[in-house]
């Protein structure tokens, strides 16, 4: 019978496409783990091939019982991914205890452990955007979302659980883990996100009901507005990324690595490529940002790719209009008739 690969977040954004990419590699022994809840999270199932799917809570209790202990891989997307949390406790359970008994679980069964970090874990940027394990402890982030991650890379740097070389005379006779901070990923399946979809989507809304997107103004005069930049990346990219590392064996080299594309754009690139995606001439207006969101806003991020590289992914990201083009024009677009 073939190994497992267990997948959290299974219906979520990335968890939805990451399942379908390992489909489409010919992998269908997936253990989905997710929260279905009560909407239309659901859907994003249609289609997909797997071995079973279970809650959080009852895939502590299986693991706890001895199940999946031959799985191939544990790739660890589910969290709460909401940056206006302000429950400071369900964020701790969510995104770093319950991460800590998944990884320590894996390490004990040598089972490759891969999650999912955040670009939110370096704050406003100040101190650039480098992985490097020398930087992390210094980071600052800007939200109790981006302190959750950003709490469990400190808990694996600790614990040397990043080395990079397969070479582990030197350390414990434990797997070594990879965690991505994803920066700006967009794509299909996220409408189920509401208001944390990225703004692609939420674009993409607006100028079919009102013809117009609006962005936020700037408050820092270097920047104009709707020149605030982020380094977005497709989720497709984001998945190939993620596979690069989670199909490796579990000695395979380790790392805290940034999962962008290393060149950032601007707002206003971004609702132009999906106005162009939609066939119709960009009109953006700018609003006022929420006061609780002033203070706690990135207004540049880009990822430093090197040591992703240095790692062996090699591949080309998808750029930023012909991601926004595929997104529009394969999942939106068929969708209205």
């Amino acid at each position: 019978m073939a190994r497992p690969i267990v997948v959290t977040g299974a219906a979520g954004f990335i968890g939805r496409s990451m399942v379908a990419e390992l489909n489409a590699r010919g992998e269908d022994e997936i253990i989905l783990v997710d929260e279905l809840g009560k909407d239309e999270k659901w859907k994003n199932l249609l289609g997909l091939r797997f071995e079973d799917i279970v809650s959080p809570e009852e895939f502590l209790g299986l693991i706890e019982d001895g199940a999946f202990v031959n799985a191939r891989s544990v790739i660890h997307l589910g969290a709460c991914s909401a940056t206006t949390e302000k429950d400071a406790g369900y964020l701790l359970r969510n995104n770093y205890q319950y991460t800590r008994v998944l990884c320590n679980w894996a390490l004990a069964n040598e089972i490759r452990f891969v999650y999912a970090s955040s670009a939110a874990t370096y704050g406003d940027g100040a101190q650039g955007y480098d992985d490097a394990d020398a930087a992390t402890p210094s980071l600052k982030p800007l939200n109790m979302y981006g302190y959750s991650k950003h709490m469990f890379d400190l808990w694996a740097l600790k614990h040397r659980l990043f080395n990079p070389s397969a070479d582990r005379s030197h350390e414990t006779d434990a797997p070594n883990i990879v965690g991505l901070k994803y920066f700006n990923v967009f794509g299909p399946y996220e409408d189920h996100k509401d208001d944390m979809r990225s703004v692609v989507s939420k674009s993409y809304k607006q100028i079919r009901e009102t013809g117009v997107v609006k962005l936020f103004k700037s408050y820092r005069p270097e920047y104009n507005d709707g020149e605030q930049m982020r380094d977005f990346i497709y989720v497709k990219d984001a998945v190939d990324v993620t596979l690069h590392f989670a199909l490796q064996p579990a000695d395979a080299p380790g790392g805290l690595f940034n999962c962008g594309t290393g060149k950032a754009r601007t707002w206003i690139d971004l609702v132009t490529a999906v106005f162009s995606a939609m066939g119709l001439p960009p009109r953006i207006e700018f609003i006022e940002m929420p006061q609780q969101l002033q203070g706690k806003y990135q207004y540049f991020t880009e990822a430093s790719d090197a040591k992703l590289r240095a790692a062996g992914y090699t591949k080309p990201f998808t750029s930023l209009e012909d991601g926004v083009r595929e997104y529009i024009t394969s999942y939106y677009l068929p969708r209205e008739g």
